[in-house]
């Protein structure tokens, strides 16, 4: 069995991350970090666990687990690291926006490969620090990657991206308590969104040329889940880029193109995600959809994690949807 330990559980991603390994056929939690509720029930933390884990927060870390997962705030990721250094056989899972970088991905003598499957499965494999990618960077790269590896992409991409309230964090603040949210749709950081990094290093992976990214995201009266739409000029027909997208992704498992317009339902509770392809006077418009917390966070961790130890990918990620 894997050995795995989780810096900070108590959060949106971290309690995402023991329903998932609590019923991981080749995972056994170690331990689970936290400075606040050591020797406290996870439960207490996680109420949907009670009956389903006897876990207690610990305020000892085992440095010789097999993986660790890191679900601290951005920036504490490494200061983390700096204090409590692991052995150089456990494989690093970062969760946070601190490894994510090209400028940022060294750390002491470790690497952090960039950890999306479907762009960087190989490395993956051989790696043993990950840096876990953004939730609207997950939703966006599915989205384009093709396109940029096409050399598609030479023209300005318009992307307009709806995220649900978990997306902030279990923190309250002003834009995520209930009486603020329900019945509310605002946009934040336009144009400047901190995930625009990855996103241009991803697609400029292929040494294409690419058109500027206008990202728009918006705050949604939902908990969780991305909706996101992207719009860029295209010469080809709707079934070139069809081909285009089954062909880029026919070996990825959670990536699946859709006959019909999706909508979030498809995809929450689940590590799918789901594309659609709508061409209209020569733009051709491509949307998708997460769960910000699985695959764009935990789920996504999890995959990671499979392919760095050499199981089959979809291993403990068979999840239904809510459908309705």
């Amino acid at each position: 069995m894997i050995k795995a330990g989780i810096i900070g559980g108590s959060g949106y991603t971290g309690g995402e991350l023991i329903r998932l390994l609590i019923n991981h056929p080749a995972v056994e939690i170690d331990f689970i970090y936290s400075t606040t509720r050591a020797g406290k029930s996870v439960a207490l933390a996680h109420p949907d666990l009670i009956g389903q884990s006897e876990l207690i927060f610990s305020g000892a870390i085992n440095q010789e687990v097999d993986v660790v997962f890191l679900c601290l705030g951005h920036g504490n990721s490494t200061q983390f690291l700096k204090e409590n250094p692991f052995s150089s056989e456990t494989l690093v899972i970062d969760l946070s926006n601190d490894f994510r970088l090209l400028e940022n991905s060294n750390f002491g003598t470790s690497q952090f490969i960039y950890g999306l499957p479907e762009l960087n499965k190989s490395n993956i494999e051989k790696a043993r620090a990950i840096a876990n990618p953004g939730c609207f960077a997950t939703a966006i790269q599915l989205a384009l990657l093709p396109m940029a590896h096409s050399n598609l992409l030479q023209h300005d991409i318009h992307v307009n991206a709806v995220t649900g309230s978990t997306g902030a964090g279990i923190k309250p603040s002003a834009t995520t308590h209930f009486s603020w949210r329900n019945n509310n749709v605002s946009w934040y950081k336009p144009f400047t969104h901190q995930h625009l990094g990855e996103i241009n290093e991803s697609l400029l992976t292929f040494g294409n040329s690419l058109g500027k990214i206008h990202f728009l995201p918006n705050r949604g009266n939902f908990a969780r889940g991305i909706l996101a739409t992207a719009y860029t000029k295209f010469e080809g027909s709707l079934e070139q880029a069809k081909k285009i997208y089954t062909s880029f992704y026919q070996h990825a498992p959670f990536t699946h193109i859709a006959e019909e317009p999706i909508h979030l339902k498809q995809v929450v509770n689940t590590n799918n995600c789901h594309l659609h392809l709508h061409k209209h006077d020569g733009v051709l418009l491509i949307t998708s959809a997460i769960d910000n917390l699985l695959k764009g966070a935990s789920g996504q961790a999890v995959q990671n994690m499979n392919l760095s130890f050499g199981l089959e990918e979809e291993l403990g990620l068979r999840l239904k949807s809510i459908a309705f």
